[in-house]
């Protein structure tokens, strides 16, 4: 006969370890059941290495939910800081790297230790690898079949994440269970995530990969699933189109046939009370190259080709037209392309969509149909922007669960 738990959860990922370890401590009794050999390998590869466990400044204004309210309940009851209290108390040295980015100074695999230490003062029990084969509800008891046999608890907590980087064990499992129970999952797709492009507008900086600089990005609308965004980051040109921080900050909100708009100089502009309309505007730069005036903002290759764009390489700014200088910068600073796609759930950091936020009561993540039945981390709804803010979903969304359950 099997035992029976409080709780059975499913997935050994951040969310659900560490939902196991405070319920653990919390006195319940806290089975862990994952299909992978080895736990953890999205918390190993993030950061680097080093794990971007959290943000300073993380708050409900970082994510996106088809209800943008659904996170406060959860990010107010187990903010940062708390987190980082916690990281302190293991000793884990930490770094602020950009706008509020915490990462380890050594290795993720720490979070990962911390998270497992965790659960062994709470007495969690986790087992790996193991098969889920069906979950069913009878009688106010939750039953998940394995192939290990079937374990029997008062509640089920779904934390199997989202679908990127299938090659590390990523499945719609958590998705897939909520449809079994009726309940709506908002489609999902790739998020924080490079985009691609084919041919056009794109080919003259195709001969640019590898080159990196600031910009002002836009991308959506306000008639969008997520709305609109506008963020100042590193954009990075690749062979197959753009990347960076910028645009996987931008990917979120793009959907298929918008174009995404670029001001190559906007976040030196903010960044370093730089004007744009004094650089062209300059009577000073009369003699030098178009280029070079271009060069002394941006990398020269990338002010070439600009210059090569608008028939200007090799011409003194005297010689410069208002009209043609007027057409470089709505070039420069109001850049419009369309991207083919994205690079799918392989190069993607998360998952935009999941299970319906209306379908679950926002201070304890359980299903308003199904009592007993939660769902924690990536597999919401609930995509944060760059920058440790899924990580903080993870610990907030288990850590609310984990009073409950």
């Amino acid at each position: 006969m099997s035992k029976s738990w409080d709780a059975i959860i499913i997935g050994g990922g951040a969310a659900g370890l560490f939902c196991a370890g405070v319920a653990g401590q919390l006195g319940k009794k806290v089975l862990v059941l994952d299909h992978a050999d080895v736990l953890c390998e999205k918390i190993r590869i993030s950061g680097g290495g080093r794990c971007n466990f959290t943000n300073l400044h993380s708050s409900p204004a970082n994510f996106l939910s088809l209800n943008p309210h659904f996170v406060k309940s959860a990010l107010s009851r187990y903010p940062a800081s708390e987190f980082i209290k916690l990281v302190q108390s293991y000793r884990i040295a930490y770094h602020e790297k950009h706008q509020g980015q915490l990462f380890c100074d050594d290795s993720a695999k720490q979070i990962i230790e911390m998270l497992l230490s965790e659960c062994a003062k709470g007495g969690v029990d986790i087992r790996h690898p193991v098969t889920v084969q069906s979950i069913s509800h009878e009688a106010g008891i939750w039953s998940v079949k394995t192939n290990a046999g079937t374990e029997r608890a008062r509640s089920v907590v779904m934390a199997t994440g989202g679908l990127p980087v299938p090659a590390i064990g990523a499945t719609a499992y958590s998705l897939d269970i909520a449809k079994q129970f009726g309940l709506n999952v908002v489609h999902p797709r790739p998020a924080l995530v490079p985009l691609s492009f084919t041919s056009g507008e794109f080919d003259h900086l195709m001969a640019l990969s590898g080159l990196s600089l600031p910009v002002r990005i836009a991308a959506g609308s306000k008639g969008n699933r997520y709305g609109a965004c506008r963020f100042n980051e590193d954009l990075l040109l690749t062979h197959k189109g753009l990347s960076g921080p910028a645009v996987l900050q931008a990917s979120s909100y793009w959907t298929e046939g918008e174009v995404i708009h670029i001001d190559w100089l906007g976040a030196v502009e903010v960044n370093g009370g730089f004007s744009c309309d004094e650089l062209f505007n300059d009577e000073d730069n009369r003699l030098k190259l178009t280029e070079n005036i271009l060069a002394s903002v941006m990398p020269l290759r990338l002010a070439k080709a600009f210059a090569e764009q608008k028939n200007l390489l090799g011409k003194k700014w005297a010689e410069v037209s208002k009209k043609d200088r007027q057409a470089l910068k709505e070039l420069i600073t109001n850049w419009s392309v369309k991207p083919a796609g994205t690079l799918g759930w392989k190069k993607a950091e998360v998952m935009l969509g999941g299970v319906d936020t209306k379908e679950l009561d926002g201070q304890t993540l359980m299903a308003r149909k199904h009592p007993g039945l939660y769902f924690i981390g990536e597999c919401v709804d609930v995509t944060g922007h760059l920058g440790g803010h899924n990580f903080q979903w993870a610990w907030a969304s288990g850590f609310a669960c984990a009073h409950s359950i």
